[in-house]
C-alpha cells in the first residue's frame, strides 16, 4: 500500500466501527524496549491489565519474562492458563474473592500465586483461611508511599505488620510491594527526584526490618512512568504494564520513553449535523472517558476540536468539514488505552496493512469465561 501511514488498512470496507486493532510488530518492539530498560528479565515482573490478552502474555514469555502482576482473578487465571510462573494479583482479595483466589493456587499447582496484604484485618483473614484449608498463602505487604489508595504508611505499624507475617506458619511474606501511580512528573528529572524522595520512607522501612533480623528480600515498586527509575535499584521488581501498547496520554506525558502506540480505534464519521460538525461512532461505550476532552488523538492531518460525547457519539468541530465523507473511517489512539481494551471482546491484528486475525480479550471479565 503505497504512501500509506503504519496504522492504515489496505482496505476497511469490512471493518464493522468502532473496532480495537492491534499491531504485533510494534506489541513485540515496545516488549524489547521494556526488556531493554529493565537489563534482565527477572527484574520484569509486567501487568497485565492494559492488555489482558494472553496472545501478550506468550510474546513476553518468549522473551524469557517469568513473572507477573495482575488485577483481577480472571487475569491471574488466564496468566496460570498460559503457563506464568509467578502472578501476583495486586488486588488484595476480601470475602468470596479471598475464597476464589484459594481456588487458583489448588486448580494451578504449577504458577505460584501471591496477593497484598495491607492490614491486620487483612492479616487474619488471610490465615484463616489458609489454617481451613490446610495451605501456605504467599503475601506482599503493600505501602501506601503517596498514592493514598490502599497499602499501609511505612512506619511502626507497617514494621509490626510484616514482622507478624513472618511469623505466622501458614503465610509467606514474599517482600513489599510499592505502587507510586501519584508520581506522573513529565520532566523526567523532577519524577526521579519526586519517585526518589517518596521511595525514602520504604527504605527506613526496610534499614528498620533489617535491624531487627527480618531483612526484605524483594521490592517490587513502580509502574510505567517509574520503572526506569527503580531500575536503579538493587533487590527491586519492575511492574510496567501500559508499554506493551502504549497510548497518547503516556506518550504525551513522558517523551523520554520511547514506547510506540500499538492500539488504534477505527472510527467512522456517523453524521454531520452542522456546518463545521462532524459526529464519530466513538461514545463512552468505546473508548475510556473518565478524563475531559480530548478523548482520542486522531492519526493523520486533521483539525479536529473534540467538543462533546455521549454513551454512542463524539463529536468535533472541523473547519474543512466539507472535505469528510458520511462513513469514512478514520485510526484515533486512545488518552487512556487500559479501560478502552477492556470495551471490546477482540482486537483485530494488523500485519502490513492486512487484518491477520483476532486476539481475544480474554480477562475482560471479573470472572473468567473459557476461551
Amino acid at each position: 500500500m503505497r504512501n500509506s501511514k503504519w496504522y492504515e488498512l489496505s482496505d476497511n470496507s469490512k471493518v464493522i466501527s468502532p473496532s480495537l486493532l492491534v499491531y504485533p510488530q510494534r506489541i513485540q518492539q515496545n516488549a524489547e524496549l521494556m526488556l531493554h530498560i529493565a537489563k534482565n528479565p527477572e527484574r520484569l515482573r509486567p501487568h497485565i491489565k492494559t492488555h489482558k490478552m494472553v496472545e501478550i502474555i506468550q510474546l513476553q514469555l518468549e522473551l524469557g519474562i517469568s513473572k507477573f502482576k495482575c488485577a483481577t482473578l480472571s487475569e491471574a487465571e488466564i496468566l496460570a492458563k498460559a503457563g506464568a510462573k509467578d502472578v501476583l494479583l495486586a488486588m488484595q482479595p476480601v470475602s468470596v474473592q479471598l475464597e476464589k483466589f484459594t481456588e487458583l493456587i489448588v486448580k494451578y499447582p504449577r504458577t505460584g500465586f501471591s496477593t497484598l496484604v495491607d492490614s491486620m484485618a487483612a492479616r487474619n483473614a488471610f490465615e484463616e483461611v489458609a489454617l481451613a484449608k490446610d495451605m501456605m498463602i504467599a503475601l506482599w505487604l503493600d505501602i501506601n508511599n503517596g498514592m493514598n489508595r490502599t497499602g499501609i504508611i511505612p512506619g511502626e505499624e507497617a514494621k509490626n505488620l510484616y514482622i507478624s507475617l513472618k511469623n505466622c506458619p501458614s503465610l509467606d511474606v514474599k517482600g513489599l510491594h510499592v505502587y507510586d501511580g501519584h508520581i506522573h512528573d513529565s520532566d523526567p528529572i523532577l519524577r526521579a527526584r519526586n519517585c526518589d524522595q517518596d521511595y525514602q520512607a520504604v527504605l527506613n522501612l526496610q534499614r528498620d526490618l533489617e535491624l531487627q533480623g527480618h531483612a526484605i528480600p524483594v521490592v517490587i515498586a513502580g509502574g510505567t512512568p517509574t520503572f526506569p527509575i527503580h531500575e536503579k535499584r538493587k533487590n527491586v521488581e519492575l511492574s510496567p504494564g501500559t508499554p506493551m501498547l502504549w497510548d497518547e496520554g503516556y506518550g504525551r506525558n513522558y517523551t523520554d520513553l520511547a514506547f510506540l502506540p500499538a492500539a488504534v480505534l477505527l472510527t467512522r464519521i456517523i453524521s454531520k449535523p452542522d456546518k463545521n460538525l462532524l459526529c464519530f461512532d466513538l461514545g463512552h461505550k468505546s473508548v475510556a472517558s473518565e478524563m475531559t476532552l480530548p478523548r482520542v488523538k486522531f492519526l493523520g492531518n486533521h483539525d479536529f476540536l473534540q467538543v462533546s460525547q455521549s454513551e454512542e457519539h463524539l463529536v468535533v468541530k472541523c473547519r474543512n468539514s466539507h472535505l469528510y465523507d458520511l462513513g469514512q473511517a478514520l485510526y484515533a489512539v486512545p488518552v487512556h488505552i487500559c479501560p478502552t481494551v477492556s470495551k471490546y471482546p477482540e482486537a483485530l491484528t494488523v500485519e502490513n496493512h492486512v487484518i491477520t486475525g483476532t486476539w481475544t480479550v480474554a480477562a475482560r471479565d471479573h470472572t473468567l469465561n473459557e476461551y
